[in-house]
């Protein structure tokens, strides 16, 4: 796998170059070729699925982002602490992507 040195996503063969979602582009050269090898081939009956930064799979609430002041962000918790004090609550913009924190 060829990782993007620009934003850190995976990049994809296309034509003669790695490219990235972010719209960075890198040459395969022939010492770059020779580092890969296609260990399974997809069959055509296949269906394979790409999914990008628009697929809504975490649940929303209604809280006010600090930054943009949007008043809807994707939510989550985490245990970031030891085991017996409570998780901690993660929220997303759904407007500008920041992401800040909450703790009960």
């Amino acid at each position: 796998m060829e990782f993007c040195p620009k934003c850190g996503a995976i990049m994809f063969p296309k034509d003669d170059t790695f490219q990235c979602k972010c719209g960075h582009k890198k040459e395969i050269t022939k010492d770059l070729a020779n580092k890969y090898e296609v260990s399974e081939k997809v069959d055509t009956k296949d269906n394979i699925i790409f999914t990008g930064d628009d697929v809504r799979t975490l649940p929303t609430t209604r809280s006010e982002c600090p930054k943009c002041k949007n008043m809807e962000a994707f939510w989550w918790l985490q245990q970031t602490r030891r085991a017996d004090e409570s998780e901690t609550r993660f929220l997303r913009c759904t407007a500008c992507k920041h992401t800040w924190r909450e703790y009960d």
